[in-house]
């Protein structure tokens, strides 16, 4: 704005008639055309003064919808970690299947939201990915195609890729692909075979090139983590993870530290799947996450820059931003 422009609210007069026009507009809610009537003046002059006012700080708007304390985690989340879009639901306590159809849905609206005919979309385990899965709701058959970032893990379909992908394949009316392997072998050798047969690598090739992924973040806990349940792993070799390799959260059977640097090296030899590095390179990856154990797999995850959007909720949501602000005064 230029000098010249702006209100002079140090003359009593000019203040007079600004307060006026403010009461007016933002307290009676009368329309431009209506204040210009009544003070005798131009409608150009009216809208004039209110932009002036608010360019020069006269105005304070607050907004206080019914769940603005979610979006405003939105803005920090969005802001701090370079984040396409957040979306941050209410935490409902004492209900998993209600924050899980909760969670389901708004992941499922944002996925849509974003599909395109054409599209190869990735999709990892989990009972948050399953929710969005199973709260699919189109109006027509998409052209996309979909395949799994990691091998089959049978006796679950939350953590089963292959029907997770099937079963978004036909909610969507696309086509799944099946990874036929293990998610987890016994030793480094036997990934190696499998990775180089021909069924595995033209699965694993094509999840390589998907521009859209769906992906679950997993906890790295001996007695509660997903991870455990599909990978045969003892309890000290969780210990292990956890407390020399550093290892916080798990994303497609891939383990990262705080950093979310890719870490516990001698497990990911063993996966089936894509490594951390091929899902960052995923054009559009949707993280989704909820509940306050998820908040450090989540922070790691972001710091690491593997999603460019997260679909949380609240609890989760303020853990994140808790474990920003402790790094960031050590910092």
């Amino acid at each position: 704005m230029k000098k010249s422009d702006r209100i002079d609210a140090t003359d009593h007069d000019v203040a007079r008639l600004l307060n006026r026009v403010l009461t007016l507009y933002y307290m009676e809610e009368r329309t431009q055309a209506e204040i210009a009537k009544e003070l005798d003046l131009s409608t150009a002059k009216v809208n004039r003064l209110l932009h002036q006012a608010r360019e020069q700080g006269y105005v304070d708007i607050t907004i206080r919808t019914p769940f603005q304390h979610l979006f405003s985690l939105e803005t920090p989340l969005k802001a701090v970690f370079g984040l396409k879009d957040a979306l941050v639901i209410p935490t409902v306590p004492d209900e998993a299947s209600g924050l899980l159809h909760t969670i389901g849905r708004a992941g499922a609206a944002y996925l849509v939201e974003h599909l395109r005919d054409g599209d190869v979309i990735a999709i990892s385990g989990g009972t948050a990915v399953h929710a969005v899965v199973e709260a699919l709701e189109v109006t027509r058959p998409y052209n996309v195609e979909i395949v799994p970032v990691l091998g089959a893990v049978q006796g679950q379909v939350t953590t089963d890729m292959n029907y997770l992908a099937a079963r978004l394949a036909e909610r969507l009316g696309g086509k799944a692909y099946q990874l036929h392997a293990p998610a987890f072998v016994d030793t480094r050798e036997h990934r190696d075979v499998l990775m180089e047969m021909r069924p595995v690598k033209e699965i694993l090739d094509i999840a390589r090139r998907a521009n859209v992924a769906v992906l679950g973040i997993g906890t790295v806990n001996y007695e509660t983590s997903r991870f455990v349940h599909f990978t045969a792993l003892t309890a000290q070799d969780m210990k292990e993870i956890a407390e020399n390799c550093k290892g916080v959260g798990e994303i497609g059977g891939q383990i990262y530290n705080l950093d979310g640097c890719p870490c516990a090296n001698a497990y990911a030899q063993r996966v089936i799947g894509l490594s951390l590095a091929e899902i960052k390179r995923i054009p559009f990856t949707i993280g989704v996450a909820a509940t306050a154990d998820k908040a450090l797999p989540v922070y790691a995850a972001l710091r690491g820059g593997y999603f460019h959007a997260l679909i949380t909720d609240e609890s989760a949501a303020r853990g994140v931003l808790g474990y920003f602000e402790r790094e960031f005064r050590k910092v």
